[in-house]
């Protein structure tokens, strides 16, 4: 395997803190730190949350994700000196994050006002090997004089969600004059959290400690020679009641002995174990790139770094946020962005933590049965927004509209109903994927049945069949519209995947059936023009059009909604993301080459790409219409999203299914492997900026590494048992290892042209 890349910052800027803060963070699936400098900014936005760990602070607030007491910032003082970056001088600036252990790692040299030099250097790490460990280093070195080093932390409880507490202290200690301990509770008394620390400080030092204002402090001083080091390591036990062996009445004592059995080994053997893991989950997820263009390989390994970063693979409870475990943004909470955009890729490499995604509905399915009641349908409508438990969590009113003073009502939760169709899609995929009999008997069939109950329920008599009234489909700039292609295409799919997995698995319901069989036969699927171009709704192709070149420019930023209300934008052709072009993406199969291409073409240019997910998206099709140069274009914009040179881009967390839609592009787009009616299919379209692309993945519970040049393919398998591939059009088994050439397979694409094989 090549070296994984390191991700820079070389150059300290007030105006980027926050978004190298969300870049850099660090993340094991259970807990998530921000990448914030030690010494504190007034616009520095200080971050650690643990996976969820939810509350809500009053009855007018939401649900959110706690921001946890903050254990990492310290006050250095050097010789009476504040160190700061915005006094003195800094030279030798340089910060990264190794992508390939999650360290992260400066140094510099301070020019301080008093005109003395001191080279200091900083690490952290999350471990990934004990998800409740949190280490980090200072190392100070006074360059030309002794000096006097004085370090103030500890663990500093004062930290909010943008000013709203969320726990009480219920105990502060110090033990043995070493170990500093803070216990705190929810406010409603719902979870508990224990942070124990220790500080690992030269024999020559001391300390004091104090508490005082939700801060549990420990100051430490020290004398250092010139050219000598002051070293300080600090190791935090992180841990809280969601945790299955947490008991309320010993956490205490069980936090503290494990901090002290982690302070024995020492910052580098703790390091080394962390990196057994990571160094396997590479192994296991790494694709890598032969391109002409560094910055490719550099979008992969960030995506995918962050991608092991933000799911809680400890817990089937707990699912991934919009901004994963990286900021505030969204409150922490969970969307179908999980589904269709994160879940694919572990599918396709870890599919034990699908599974564990999925199991995440499943656990709320109670929740979801009793929305769908609550607003007079049946089967299971899982809210739009979730978090630990069934509810839904989407805030009725937006922010306060400062022209009027008035809240303007979010409508997702109650018409985005696409989600419980992106579920079902979720499920059938996990099942073609790997066989999982018991998954689906147990948790799998239910989740189906129950979601197209919904749709056959909801759906109404109109024009002689059944149709999808007042939906909302991802693209949100199109509101409360009838027979949303999207909504109804992904509905059909939903009901008939519930109805062949009740008959495959022998569970007999002949009134489902039935019922099942109805809708079917009788719901509208909006069809094709002889242009070739299906209709995103009713009222889409009858709306004005409008120049969105300006817009476009500004992609990201939501400018049009400067310009011209919701109401207004909803009754043109303007699009937040194109839904049919999405829907070409998840149900491949209905779509031909020619409408593929059509409405690639129709709605490409009606839609701003205001959402960070339809880039990606809109360059997968790109490839599967066999357009390389394009389909790189979008790719390329897709993976700026959060690395772009917009200094706040993701100052409130990652965008996480940003991160899902990188490896997609690469390996659905790119590659061409896809999954369809269990069948493993391969239809390649690499870049030609592009010389080879290899990955692992995970088929049926068989590892395989496959690496594609513009020439030939290899396969090779862990396992005796044969693989059977659709290359092209032409189906091949495959034991232990093969080579292909293309040319025998495929037709060379020049411009737009197509392969000898259908594009999936």
């Amino acid at each position: 395997m090549s070296t994984l890349t390191r991700l820079q910052d070389l150059q300290f800027s007030q105006h980027t803190l926050n978004k190298f803060a969300t870049l850099m963070a660090a993340g094991n699936g259970y807990l998530g730190l921000r990448a914030c400098h030690e010494e504190a900014y007034t616009e520095q936005t200080h971050g650690m949350y643990l996976a969820g760990f939810y509350h809500r602070s009053s009855a007018v607030e939401t649900t959110e994700l706690v921001n946890l007491p903050d254990v990492l910032q310290m006050r250095i003082e050097l010789d009476g000196e504040i160190f700061t970056l915005l006094s003195g001088t800094v030279t030798d600036y340089h910060r990264e994050l190794d992508l390939a252990c999650g360290e992260l790692r400066r140094s510099l040299v301070w020019h301080a006002p008093n005109g003395k030099r001191y080279q200091i250097v900083c690490q952290r790490f999350l471990s990934a090997a004990q998800h409740s460990l949190l280490c980090s280093r200072v190392a100070i070195t006074p360059l030309d004089d002794n000096a006097r080093v004085t370090i103030s932390t500890g663990i500093d409880a004062t930290q909010t969600n943008s000013g709203r507490q969320h726990l009480d202290e219920t105990s502060v200690r110090v033990f043995e004059q070493r170990y500093l301990q803070g216990c705190y509770r929810t406010l409603d008394g719902s979870n508990e959290l224990v942070i124990s620390s220790f500080c690992a400080l030269p024999a020559e030092s001391c300390s004091s400690f104090y508490a005082k204002n939700r801060r549990l402090t420990q100051h430490c001083s020290g004398k250092v020679a010139k050219g000598e080091t002051f070293e300080l390591v600090k190791t935090n036990w992180i841990t809280s009641s969601l945790d299955s062996d947490y008991h309320s009445a010993s956490c205490s004592e069980q936090a503290l002995n494990k901090l002290m059995q982690c302070v024995e080994r020492g910052y580098e053997q703790l390091l080394a174990e962390s990196n057994q893991v990571w160094e396997t989950y590479w192994q296991r997820s790494r694709v890598q790139l032969e391109s002409q263009n560094s910055q490719d390989q550099i979008a992969l390994d960030f995506a995918l770094y962050h991608l092991f970063a933000m799911t809680p693979a400890h817990n089937e409870k707990c699912s991934i946020a919009a901004k994963g475990l990286t900021g505030e943004g969204y409150k922490g909470h969970v969307f179908w962005d999980t589904e269709v955009f994160l879940l694919p890729f572990h599918l396709m490499t870890q599919p034990e933590i699908a599974r564990q995604l999925l199991s995440y509905r499943w656990h709320n399915l109670a929740g979801a049965l009793a929305k769908a009641r609550k607003n007079g349908w049946q089967g299971a409508l899982f809210p739009w927004e979730s978090a630990w438990s069934g509810e839904e969590e989407t805030p009725e009113f937006a922010a306060i509209n400062i022209r009027t003073g008035l809240r303007q009502k979010v409508a997702s939760a109650v018409a985005e109903h696409h989600l419980v169709a992106d579920i079902a899609w979720a499920v059938d995929a996990y099942y073609q994927v790997t066989g999982d009999d018991g998954f689906m008997r147990e948790r799998g069939v239910a989740l189906l049945l129950e979601t197209a109950c919904f749709w056959m329920s909801r759906a109404v008599e109109a024009n002689g069949r059944l149709e999808l009234h007042d939906v909302i489909g991802p693209d949100e700039y199109t509101e409360h519209v009838d027979n949303n292609a999207y909504t109804n295409y992904l509905a059909y799919h939903n009901v008939e995947r519930a109805r062949h997995y009740l008959q495959q698995f022998a569970l007999p319901d002949d009134d489902f059936i039935r019922q099942a069989d109805r809708f079917l036969a009788r719901i509208w699927l909006p069809e094709a023009r002889e242009d070739h171009v299906i209709a995103q709704d009713d009222s889409f192709f009858s709306k004005p059009t409008l120049d969105l070149t300006s817009y476009k420019e500004q992609q990201g930023t939501q400018a049009i909604l400067l310009d011209y209300s919701r109401a207004e934008v909803n009754e043109m052709q303007i699009l937040k993301q194109a839904d049919v072009v999405m829907l070409a993406y998840m149900l491949p199969s209905q779509f031909t080459p020619a409408q593929l291409a059509a409405n690639l073409d129709y709605y490409e240019p009606r839609t701003i790409h205001d959402s960070s997910l339809s880039k990606a998206i809109h360059g997968v099709i790109a490839a599967r219409c066999g357009r390389r140069e394009q389909a790189y274009q979008f790719w390329q914009q897709a993976c700026l999203i959060d690395l772009g040179d917009e200094p706040h881009s993701c100052d409130d967390g990652i965008h996480a299914a940003a991160t899902g839609a990188i490896w997609l592009g690469a390996v659905q787009g790119f590659a061409g492997l896809t999954v369809e009616c269990g069948e493993l299919h391969l239809n390649p379209c690499l870049p030609e900026q592009w010389q080879s692309i290899s990955l692992p993945f995970v088929w049926q519970g068989v590892r395989i590494q496959l690496t594609l040049t513009h020439q030939q393919l290899s396969v090779t398998s862990s396992s005796e048992k044969p693989i059977n591939l659709h290359l092209g059009n032409t189906a091949l088994q495959i034991t232990r290892a093969a080579t292909f050439s293309l040319a025998d397979f495929f037709t060379p694409l020049t411009g737009s042209g197509t392969t000898k094989g259908t594009p999936l």
